[in-house]
């Protein structure tokens, strides 16, 4: 798969002074746009609108600098309807007006061009297992919190102080198994996961069956489907995080499969004693377009 992500790289690059089309990177990374849409950010750790960006910035001050082309005549070039609109993206971008680069030859910043590359460590294996799952529900207390990638997210740590005791407890009688007990879920992202968007954050339970649900919790409705399912353990969160990564830049590119559309689910125990904590983590997933 790394190939043909380079492949849309490539397509990008030949594109900057006219559409890209993130249908039509996909198409070239033989993958489907909600996949290719979000291996990037996690790969690039920038939404993919954000990269064509910064990398039509990166050219079109190369071109100010250069002086063959009027300042509108490169505003025009790299898609911007008037040299307002690209003075205020050159200087958000670059610290310095495009005039003023111009005349006083700036410094400006840069955005290097991608490209990906499998990095395979041979001190560990990652494990996972894929489970295809009957439609089940979720049930507990959900709330909208802003993405955070590094540390503990304060929203997510007060939101759950909040539930009280007594609430968690009722959540947790409902549990079945496989994950079992209470789980943190993941949903309803950005399209772009960019870092400082929001999603729906679950404290739940996988329920069974026969659960009857109180009218005061939250219930999403997941149907059947496929699931990988990591685990891994450490310390807390950083290898929770550290296993992401993995899993984007490592897993994805080298197996059969794609993420699809659906809540994320995590199983986290704690060490007694320690700073860690063993964790499962379950991404809906489905076999990939490429060959």
């Amino acid at each position: 798969m790394l190939e043909h992500l380079n492949r849309a790289m490539d397509h990008i690059e030949r594109h900057l002074d006219g559409e890209v089309d993130a249908a039509e990177l996909a198409r070239i990374a033989m993958t489907s746009e909600y996949h290719f849409r979000r291996l990037f950010s996690m790969l690039a750790g920038m939404p993919l609108s954000e990269y064509v960006r910064r990398r039509r910035l990166t050219v079109a001050g190369a071109e100010v600098l250069d002086g063959g082309r009027t300042l509108l005549d490169v505003a025009v070039r790299y898609g911007y309807t008037s040299g307002e609109a690209f003075a205020r993206a050159f200087r958000a971008m670059h610290g310095v007006g495009p005039g003023e680069a111009r005349r006083d030859g700036a410094t400006l910043i840069s955005q290097p061009r991608m490209s990906f590359r499998l990095v395979v460590e041979g001190s560990s294996s990652m494990e996972y297992r894929i489970v295809d799952r009957p439609d089940f529900r979720i049930v507990g207390r959900k709330a909208r919190v802003t993405l955070i990638y590094q540390g503990i997210n304060p929203a997510i740590a007060e939101f759950i102080r909040g539930l009280g005791e007594e609430t968690v407890e009722r959540i947790a009688g409902l549990a079945g198994e496989d994950p079992a007990g209470i789980v943190s879920v993941s949903d309803d992202f950005s399209p772009n996961r960019e870092e400082g968007s929001e999603l729906d954050y679950w404290h739940a339970v996988v329920a069974r069956e026969d659960a009857v649900v109180p009218a005061d919790l939250d219930v999403l409705d997941v149907p059947a489907g496929t699931w990988a399912v990591f685990t891994n353990s450490g310390p807390f969160p950083q290898a929770l995080q550290e296993m992401w990564g993995d899993v984007a830049a490592q897993w994805f590119p080298s197996n059969p499969y794609e993420a699809r559309p659906g809540p994320e689910v995590l199983r986290v125990r704690f060490v007694p004693g320690t700073g860690d904590a063993e964790a499962e983590l379950w991404i809906p997933v489905a076999r990939a377009l490429r060959g």
